[in-house]
């Protein structure tokens, strides 16, 4: 479970989107991009491709319900 979930935009002007997000899970700080079209960035370090997939989508339905609702 994704834990500490913090985003900001990535853009001094807001309504520009654009997201830089980080969290942590299994005790270890995740940190990346979230463009536009909902794809992801990731900065160092990368999660396993396992992890991946589940990472994502809790992650797009984070952003959806704090910046798109």
């Amino acid at each position: 479970m994704i834990q500490h979930f913090q985003f900001k935009s990535m853009f001094k002007n807001s309504s520009i989107p654009g997201w830089t997000f980080s969290f942590y899970y299994n005790q270890q700080k995740y940190t990346g991009d979230y463009l536009k079209d909902g794809s992801i960035h990731w900065e160092a370090p990368l999660p396993s491709q396992e992890e991946e997939g589940q990472l994502k989508k809790q992650i797009h339905e984070l952003m959806l319900f704090h910046v798109y609702d």
